[in-house]
């Protein structure tokens, strides 16, 4: 036996009904992940941008000196290459920039006046000079780290790493 729909108010309903369960679906799928997305911040050099979304990010509060520490110390899961002269651009959601930014290089302070704009652009070779904060020559690598600071509270930490690109 075979059922078929008519195309009066019959089909309209069922369309409404589809409709409505996929909306409701799709909230109850969206409540389930628990947790908004945090901000994002981007790295760019030439051409090719990374992003990423925080190590460690309160969204209404604030963490501790130990944890910013300890978050910029984490392995970053995002890489970008950077070449003698290159510029490198940072780039940070307007949530950020509202409250200000600093820079870590290897879990140490390194840019300290909070910046509060959503884009900064810096020498690319000022990130691997003297080791970058490491003993000796220029490093190979170093891990970057945007940290959200209001000037008393941090709120995020968001990390890359920075890899010269070799000179072969």
């Amino acid at each position: 036996m075979t059922h078929t729909i008519s195309r009066g108010k019959g089909s309209r309903t069922i369309r409404t009904a589809v409709a409505i369960g996929a909306a409701t679906l799709g909230l109850v799928a969206l409540s389930a992940c628990g947790e908004k997305p945090t901000p994002r911040a981007t790295v760019t050099v030439g051409s090719d941008s990374v992003s990423t979304e925080a190590a460690c990010y309160e969204d209404n509060g604030k963490i501790s000196q130990d944890k910013v520490l300890s978050c910029a110390k984490e392995d970053a899961d995002t890489s970008i290459t950077v070449g003698q002269g290159d510029l490198l651009r940072i780039g940070v959601d307007p949530e950020i920039a509202e409250d200000g930014w600093v820079l870590f290089l290897n879990g140490q302070p390194a840019v300290t006046d909070r910046i509060t704009k959503t884009y900064r652009s810096f020498s690319g070779d000022a990130f691997f000079q003297n080791g970058g904060g490491q003993q000796g020559g220029e490093a190979q690598s170093v891990q970057l780290s945007i940290v959200e600071y209001d000037g008393s509270d941090y709120r995020g930490v968001w990390n890359f790493e920075l890899e010269r690109e070799s000179e072969d």
